[in-house]
């Protein structure tokens, strides 16, 4: 596989993983999202190609065989998630670095994968309590979903040591300033 730098973001859910990388990806530092597949079903408002290439667990066991992915994960039974190596060749053979948005337990693996290629950031909230906030205020959590939310990111801070840069998102704007000048000198090295 051809190589160049790339850039993987990780962090546990309601942390502002998603802004962040959006952020970086509109500040002309010649990063390409790199789009994960998935053998999970589409939600409606999905497109294939564009949020996930969506396959078949049939499909993705068979590429898996193929030695098609980077990296994947069966995160449930039947139910898939992994890096395709040709998205990478893709966004490499346009002179682009991929970025992740990924798990943190994908982005180590990324890390290990690509080396001193690779800068890894993990987007911390300030504190548990914050982010316990943060997810209520999305209104999308039961009170059990949103304990299970918090108890999985409170394990996900443990891996803040794997990373390269921890980014504790305490000021949206201030984060994406700081991911930003710290993505630009990676990319300048």
């Amino acid at each position: 596989m051809a190589t160049g730098k790339c850039i993987i973001v990780s962090a546990p859910s309601g942390a502002g993983k998603t802004t962040v990388v959006r952020h970086l990806l509109g500040r002309g530092l010649g990063l390409d999202f790199s789009i994960s597949a998935t053998s999970r079903p589409r939600r409606a408002h999905e497109r294939d190609g564009y949020d996930y290439f969506f396959i078949t667990p049939e499909e993705f066991r068979a590429r898996i065989a193929k030695d098609a992915f980077v990296e994947w994960e069966e995160v449930y039974p039947g139910r898939f998630y992994g890096t395709l190596r040709s998205e990478i060749e893709r966004i490499w053979a346009e002179g682009r670095h991929p970025i992740f948005d990924v798990d943190v337990v994908g982005g180590v693996r990324l890390k290990e994968i690509f080396g001193n290629g690779a800068l890894s950031i993990f987007v911390s909230p300030p504190t548990i309590e914050a982010l316990e906030q943060r997810l209520l205020l999305r209104g999308t959590e039961t009170p059990e979903t949103l304990r299970v939310r918090v108890d999985k990111a409170a394990h996900e801070l443990t891996y803040t040591v794997k990373y390269d840069h921890v980014l504790i998102n305490d000021d949206m704007h201030r984060a994406c300033e700081e991911a930003y000048e710290t993505v630009r000198a990676f990319l300048a090295q």
